[in-house]
């Protein structure tokens, strides 16, 4: 099984890392690809310079990026970038022969959509898309199934790619859903008074978005305790210090525990850091999202109520406010955890002893009810077909 990976920011990766222990421990061979070296030039690693510099510095330019090429109307149905990888990827499979390649990033899935349509690969591939609102460049019509935790956008995704789409639940390592709280140790271990309700704060792995804005909204609101989580950027960190904004943390390996302690998440990038929330019985805050998919995808979660969507500092604290009451509570995290009773992304492929145990082979791909956006068979497994 190959998993093809793009290290832009953090979520890509470990929904590939995820996947792949889940695989090896049903004894499948597993490698993944970072597909951003198999660009020339050093392209790939330009490109993520590139969307890293807008994301922290020219939000703006992403979102019209986003808007023209992503999801515009006359945007082309295939990224022109991935010609550039396509050679390079064909070698790779040549060398590797994988039984299935496996795309969590949407260039990669752009990228072995081609190769598949023309011939250039000879394995089933499947595309797991990683994000919660769907852009056209996930969509490439050679790819031969969509994994997708959003119950919401299958029948899109199977209507746009006339292709097998699958629910699944979303791919979060297991100790999200078993840390035990205790909030009194975590405020202790962070600095802060045991009494205080901690909001984690998280922009992701590059520390992107108003992150000091919305940690001086909840400090000053005098109910709740800030807790950053900057990821690698530490210049953010010596702002919020400097501001004198609560406990600043960088990467850490505490964080199933410190979402069991916390009271909320507020994110801004609706990615990996969510679903391990959504995971853990958090509840999510999408605050002042970044650009682009990062606003499409606050958007999508709202409308799934699986969390709230806010756009100003009264509205994040009202936000909060209600989840203190325990109905509204249950029923934003109730909604979350309901994703996870889709059947697991690895019982989705083809060449998985899980997949396999569900017949979902090459055969399966024409029949009416793969159009509508499921396999028959893979009903067993999902407790809210």
């Amino acid at each position: 099984m190959l998993i093809l990976s793009a290290s832009m920011g953090g979520g890509h990766d470990g929904v590939a890392a995820e996947l792949a222990a889940r695989l090896a421990a049903e004894n499948a061979d597993t490698e993944i690809i970072d597909v951003l070296p198999l660009f020339p030039l050093r392209l790939g690693r330009g490109l993520r310079r590139g969307y890293r510099w807008m994301i922290l510095r020219v939000p703006w330019l992403y979102e019209l990026i986003y808007q023209v090429f992503f999801v515009g109307k006359r945007a082309p149905g295939t990224s022109p970038l991935t010609v550039l990888a396509a050679a390079r990827l064909r070698r790779l499979v040549a060398a590797r022969r994988p039984d299935e390649v496996v795309s969590t990033f949407h260039l990669a899935a752009q990228i072995t959509g081609r190769l598949r349509e023309r011939g250039g690969l000879p394995c089933p591939s499947t595309v797991l898309v990683t994000d919660f609102a769907v852009h056209r460049l996930w969509l490439h019509p050679g790819n031969d199934r969509y994994l997708c935790p959003n119950p919401d956008v299958i029948g899109y995704i199977a209507a746009r790619t006339r292709r097998p789409a699958l629910r699944c639940a979303p791919v979060v390592r297991p100790v999200f859903g078993q840390a035990a709280a205790d909030p009194g140790r975590v405020a202790r271990s962070v600095g802060v008074d045991p009494g205080d309700r901690l909001v984690l704060v998280s922009g992701g792995s590059w520390g992107a978005g108003e992150i000091v804005a919305t940690a001086r909204t909840l400090a000053g609101s005098g109910r709740y305790t800030p807790l950053v989580l900057c990821g690698d950027n530490d210049g953010l960190r010596r702002r919020l210090r400097a501001a004198g904004l609560g406990p600043t943390l960088g990467w850490r390996d505490d964080v199933p525990e410190l979402m069991a302690a916390a009271y909320a998440l507020v994110d801004n990038g609706t990615g990996l850091t969510c679903e391990e929330a959504f995971a853990a019985g958090l509840p999510v805050v999408v605050h002042r999202p970044i650009s682009g998919h990062g606003r499409d995808g606050a958007r999508a979660m709202a409308a799934a109520g699986v969390s709230a969507h806010t756009g100003d500092a009264a509205a994040l604290l009202e936000a909060l406010d209600l989840l203190g009451d325990a109905r509204a509570r249950e029923r934003l995290t109730g909604r979350a955890s309901a994703l996870f009773s889709s059947m697991p992304a690895e019982a989705g492929l083809v060449s998985s002893p899980r997949g396999r145990v569900l017949g979902l082979d090459e055969r399966r791909a024409g029949q009416p009810d793969d159009a509508v956006g499921h396999a028959p068979d893979a009903d067993r497994l999902q407790h809210d077909p």
